[in-house]
């Protein structure tokens, strides 16, 4: 099995006796299998896995009953029944044997909607035990529960609400760290628990992105501790933490990574279709390394398209004399003064593919100071006729209006969809001439189907581009933000680089995969 020998938690599976001389590691296991699941009102399962983790947080203490792990670092995969074990957990130091007077627990999560999961989990466990619901206090609309005799105290709060200076808590849960955008709720909690004697604190996460963050911090320190580079006996790292190079296509990794797969958690046969997907797919590869397997991932976003995946598709450099007066689509991206703009025309093709072909332009000034700084070969690529350099500092928009113009003299153009935030007077101008110019804008719920048939047609091989040398580092540059609901789009924002043809192209393809369909376009008002 390919796991890091030097960080891997292999006691949790070898049987290895686990120190408890005072009984507070059974009595923690014996509190857990005593509390309900709201969802199913069974006894709550506490696995084997899970088992060993309770009672070596709670077992080992020193000879005067003083804890010994006072921090619990763990990262495991997603779907692997981290909120249930956390709340379970927060509530042994609330109602439980580890409560102690007028205590603070607190679930920490990184916003508001993540800290009501697990404070909701903690409650329906309340709910579901007649014994604890009458000790025990419940506050929804202030997210707290209260055990009424000693006055101890669970709140959920999450790290995008206010810091919550002065709290002294006894018990914090910090949840999915990976996700925290800001640190001052995590310092201020870790400030508080420093001031108590036996206070214990429990991360919970699975592996993140990126080396300058937070969560990053905390698990390079637990490595360190697991291969014994710091010696730190009060920090219990728990890492299900699988190496980049492993063979990630290899299902004993995957069980290693999710130490309740072999108990239908997460959901195997999923597993093995989104590991399929994978394949061809590299952004949903980069996704079930980071969910699924706990792989660090050192860049902050994901690739979109594999640029081998592209050039399998055909390059063929196209003649577009063979198509002339068929049916079209154009997309348009202007760019800001000195970015790239971008053109294309699009076409269908019988086997359910695509033809694009991108006209793509950049300001002079432009291009000679981009290619001082070696982003790329402009140059070259204007020499060989891939990139049309314009005069001055700034987008000539009237060659590019001549350009579509042009186009719509030698193809049936259906459409010339373009953002009108900075193409508004060309479109204005092509509306006047009797073309049909429409708003193309460019949020999820009009470049999601765009976005999606494009992707489509790439992974089917059935996008036919030319071999456009600038339109296939433009692919590379690409990074996608997905909405709650799946929906994606390109970002520009945290992409490496220019997109616009890649803007353009799949505007152009949204458009010819739509057809005449105006479902997710509004009209400009001059074409009403």
């Amino acid at each position: 099995m390919t796991v890091p020998a030097s960080t891997y938690p292999h006691w949790i599976f070898d049987g290895s006796p686990i120190d408890d001389p005072f009984g507070y590691g059974e009595r923690a296991v014996k509190f857990c299998r005593a509390l309900r699941h709201p969802k199913s009102g069974k006894r709550f399962q506490l696995d084997p896995w899970q088992e060993r983790i309770v009672r070596r947080i709670y077992g080992p203490r020193h000879p005067d009953r003083t804890r010994i792990v006072r921090q619990v670092i763990m990262m495991v995969s997603r779907g692997a029944r981290k909120t249930t074990l956390g709340a379970a957990l927060s509530l042994l130091h609330t109602v439980g044997p580890e409560k102690q007077p007028s205590g603070q627990v607190v679930i920490a999560a990184y916003d508001r909607a993540q800290a009501r999961i697990g404070f909701d989990e903690a409650a329906g466990f309340v709910k579901s035990d007649r014994r604890i619901a009458a000790v025990a206090r419940i506050r929804d609309g202030r997210h707290d529960i209260t055990h009424r005799k000693s006055g101890a105290t669970l709140k959920a709060v999450s790290s995008d609400a206010n810091a919550q200076n002065g709290k002294t808590p006894s018990f914090v849960l910090f949840d999915e760290i990976h996700a925290w955008k800001k640190r001052q709720l995590f310092d201020v909690l870790q400030t508080g628990l420093a001031k108590t004697a036996g206070t214990l604190s429990i991360t919970i996460s699975q592996a993140g992105r990126g080396t300058e963050n937070l969560a990053h911090e905390v698990f390079d320190y637990a490595r360190k501790i697991a291969r014994r580079e710091i010696i730190n006996e009060s920090v219990l790292p728990i890492l299900f933490e699988t190496p980049a190079a492993a063979n990630w296509r290899d299902e004993e990794v995957w069980h290693a990574a999710n130490p309740g797969l072999a108990l239908g958690y997460p959901d195997l046969p999923s597993l093995r279709e989104t590991a399929r997907q994978a394949n061809d797919r590299p952004a949903v590869r980069e996704k079930f390394l980071n969910d699924h397997l706990c792989v660090w991932l050192d860049h902050q976003s994901d690739p979109w398209i594999d640029i081998a995946i592209w050039d399998e598709n055909d390059g063929t450099p196209i003649d577009l004399t063979a198509r002339k007066g068929q049916m079209a689509w154009i997309g348009v991206d202007l760019g800001q003064t000195s970015d790239l703009s971008d053109v294309t025309i699009a076409f269908r093709d019988p086997d359910g593919g695509f033809t694009i072909v991108p006209y793509i332009y950049a300001p002079e000034a432009s291009l000679r100071a981009r290619q001082e700084r070696g982003e790329a070969p402009y140059k070259q690529w204007a020499a060989e006729g891939f990139l049309t350099v314009t005069p001055g500092n700034v987008n000539d928009f009237d060659m590019i209006e001549a350009k579509i113009i042009e186009l719509t003299e030698q193809f049936d153009v259906q459409e010339i969809a373009a953002d009108i935030y900075s193409a508004r007077p060309m479109m204005n101008s092509l509306l006047k001439k009797g073309l049909p110019a429409i708003e193309h804008r460019q949020g999820f719920i009009s470049m999601a189907a765009p976005t999606k048939a494009f992707e489509r047609a790439v992974l089917d091989r059935k996008l036919r581009h030319g071999g456009h040398p600038v339109l296939r580092w433009s692919i590379g540059n690409v990074a996608i933000d997905t909405d709650p609901a799946g929906n994606m789009k390109i970002t520009k924002r945290r992409s490496r680089d220019k997109v616009d043809p890649v803007v353009a192209s799949v505007m152009a393809v949204g458009r010819a995969d739509q057809g005449d369909s105006h479902d997710w376009d509004i009209l400009l008002p001059e074409a009403a």
